[in-house]
C-alpha cells in the first residue's frame, strides 16, 4: 500500500500494548459513576481504533466477548452490547481500508454513524426488554458526540508508542 504523502512509517504494535488498552478501556467502562448515559464508551472507543487499526488481531470475536463482559458487569440484558460492539466492530473493520487515509479529525466525522448506531441499538434492545424509559433515552445522543469528539485524542495517545523511532539515529530519517 502507498502512504499518503506526509505520514510517518509506524512501527508495529505490540500486542501486550493493544490488549493492555483494551483492558484499561474495559475497566474505564465498569467504573462506577451511576446511570448518566451521556457518558462515552471508552470500550467502544477503543475497540473501533483497534479494529481499524489492527484488524487481524482485534476483531468480532474480542469485540462480542468484552460486550458479555460488559453485560455482566452492568447486570444488563445478556447479549446486548455484544451485539452492539460486534456490530460496531464489523463496521469498523469494513471500512478501515478508506478510513486510514484521512487525518483523525476527518475520520472521527465518518465514525460518528457508527457510534451513533451502536448507542441505537443498545437503546432500542433495553427499550424492547423494558427497562428503559424511552425519554432517558434522548440524553445518550450526547455519548457518540463525545466519542467522536475524543477520536483524535484516542488517535494520539494509542498510536504513540508506534511512532517512536526503534534506533534513533542522526543520519536516518525514518
Amino acid at each position: 500500500m502507498i502512504m499518503p504523502r506526509g505520514q510517518q512509517l509506524l512501527l508495529p504494535a505490540n500486542p501486550l500494548f493493544i490488549w493492555g488498552s483494551l483492558i484499561t478501556a474495559l475497566l474505564a467502562t465498569m467504573l462506577p459513576l451511576g446511570p448518566l448515559p451521556w457518558l462515552p464508551d471508552w470500550l467502544a472507543i477503543t475497540l473501533v481504533f483497534w479494529s481499524v487499526h489492527q484488524p487481524r488481531r482485534v476483531g468480532i470475536v474480542a469485540a462480542f466477548v468484552f460486550g458479555l463482559l460488559v453485560d455482566v458487569h452492568q447486570a444488563a440484558l445478556l447479549g446486548q452490547h455484544a451485539l452492539a460492539y460486534s456490530a460496531l466492530t464489523y463496521f469498523a473493520i469494513t471500512i478501515h481500508r478508506r478510513l486510514l487515509w484521512f487525518a483523525p479529525h476527518h475520520q472521527a466525522v465518518q465514525i460518528l454513524p457508527l457510534f451513533a448506531a451502536t448507542h441505537l441499538i443498545i437503546v432500542l434492545l433495553r427499550w424492547i426488554a423494558g427497562e428503559q424509559d424511552p425519554v432517558l433515552a434522548w440524553t445518550a445522543v450526547f455519548a457518540p458526540l463525545l466519542e467522536a469528539l475524543l477520536w483524535p485524542v484516542f488517535s494520539a495517545v494509542l498510536l504513540a508508542p508506534q511512532r517512536r523511532a526503534p534506533d534513533p539515529d542522526a543520519n536516518r530519517p525514518l
